[in-house]
């Protein structure tokens, strides 16, 4: 991508879209179902060395989640299919990446207008880099969570092949649009329910309606009565280790809650300020989240505002180099807390009021951390990956690949990605057989693991 000193994408319309059709005869559409055969690789050893870092008592439970399926085992191997696609094509056009744009990183969560917005919702390696990265890792996910339901070779590739036509579909429209038409759009409950009105899907329609009735009750009210019970006359967070561990129990030395919290705050525009000052401290607990985040340190935070029926749940996780990172080049930025947080902003089209950022120089270990904060529930939900059925996962599908397009408009060249792209399914087909040979490869990478942890080399606790 060409850009002036200010950061302005250089050239006019004309010139921008030429750029991206001359970039096919360098990298033509169709190489992108090139995948390298990687004979030298070692999925395992990626992973052991991402664990250094790592809460050493909690990696055993990340395997043990990885262990489950094909599927999990992709969602925790982020790092290794950015090693995967560091040989792969590139048109040389670069976004602000998620770096893990798979299926199950997208979804509902309320808007500040407390609107049901449909987004990404996972950044934790978000760094800037080639388009193409995104596409793939979110077209294979889809080729990998259709297998697991043991769908048809036809309904796998109308699922794979839709989340990437949409993608290009999406960005060329994006690519006619205005600087501020873009940045304002976005997928809200309301447009989903009207497309699949439009398409007279009442199934789907019913489905959705009820997914997003129970999104709604998602909420700091449902953690409140879930998370939390009452010691003494005194509201708590409960403990249910390893998963959670309130910080009293964790025997560790003093965590400095007033300077970390100070140093968050001021991460946080004035009015965002003055909402958390009505907030007071309740107490904080280690709780562990998700499969590829298994082992970094997270937090849960819990404050109260009026009274003991108006809480406020935070979640603080610890921000690590991002996995693109060591093939990308390192961050501009001196915080990876700030890294993630400056991504998310960028990427969503409405984010967490909350969201800001600590940097730890004082962490009771020793050891210098960042780390981010935002809500830990807010009508958060995501897609089961084990009930959907073959029409709801291409409806999904489209979903996931207009979001990762809007997301991508808003930090790269849309007009020159949009050329590139163009108007046939030559990219898409490449993305489908990339995606289904990626498939192959993750299976047997999941083999890798059950064989290590088999032989000892990997422990791992299954079923927490």
């Amino acid at each position: 991508m060409v850009t002036t000193r200010d950061g302005r994408i250089a050239g006019g319309v004309e010139a921008r879209a030429a750029r991206g059709r001359a970039a096919r005869a360098e990298t033509p559409r169709s190489s992108h179902a090139t995948l390298a055969a990687g004979a030298d690789r070692d999925p395992i050893a990626l992973l052991e060395l991402q664990a250094r870092s790592r809460v050493a008592a909690l990696v055993p439970i990340r395997y043990g989640r990885m262990l489950a399926s094909p599927f999990s085992f992709f969602r925790g191997a982020a790092t290794v299919m950015a090693h995967d696609l560091a040989s792969t094509p590139r048109a040389g056009f670069d976004v602000q990446l998620s770096g893990d744009a798979h299926l199950s990183n997208f979804g509902t969560f309320a808007s500040p207008e407390r609107d049901l917005v449909f987004d990404l919702d996972d950044f934790d390696e978000t760094h800037p880099g080639p388009f193409e990265w995104d596409v793939k890792r979110l077209a294979a996910s889809f080729e990998i969570a259709a297998r697991q339901r043991s769908f048809g070779d036809a309904e796998r590739v109308k699922a794979v092949l839709g989340a990437v036509r949409v993608y290009r579909e999406a960005m060329r429209r994006f690519a006619a649009m205005g600087e501020l038409d873009v940045w304002y759009a976005r997928l809200d409950a309301g447009a989903i329910l009207a497309r699949l009105q439009r398409e007279h899907d009442r199934k789907l329609e019913k489905t959705f309606r009820h997914s997003a009735a129970k999104a709604h009750t998602n909420d700091h009210m449902r953690a409140l009565d879930q998370l939390t019970h009452l010691v003494d006359g005194q509201r708590r967070i409960v403990s249910e280790p390893p998963l959670i561990v309130p910080l009293a129990e964790l025997g560790t030395a003093e965590v400095p809650i007033d300077a970390l919290f100070g140093r968050y705050r001021r991460s946080l525009p004035d009015d965002r300020r003055v909402l958390l000052e009505r907030f007071r401290y309740v107490e904080l607990a280690r709780k562990v989240v998700g499969i590829g985040s298994v082992g970094r340190r997270s937090w849960m935070l819990l404050m109260l505002g009026r009274d003991e029926r108006d809480p406020l749940f935070l979640q603080i996780k610890e921000a690590e180099p991002s996995v693109l990172q060591p093939l990308l080049g390192p961050s501009r930025f001196a915080s990876h807390g700030q890294r993630i947080v400056m991504g998310q902003r960028l990427m969503q089209a409405s984010s967490d009021i909350f969201l800001g950022w600590i940097h730890a120089d004082d962490d009771p270990d020793g050891v210098p951390r960042d780390f981010y904060v935002r809500q830990l529930r807010d009508w958060k939900s995501s897609l089961d990956v084990d009930t959907i059925l073959p029409r709801g996962l291409a409806a999904y599908a489209s979903a996931c690949g207009w979001t990762l397009a809007r997301a991508h408009a808003r930090s790269g060249d849309r007009i020159a990605i949009a050329a590139y792209l163009g108007d046939s399914e030559r990219f898409d087909r490449a993305v489908g057989e990339f995606a289904a040979a990626y498939a192959d490869r993750n299976e047997r990478d999941h083999r890798a693991l059950v064989d290590a942890v088999a032989a000892g080399r990997l422990p791992a606790i299954e079923g927490v």
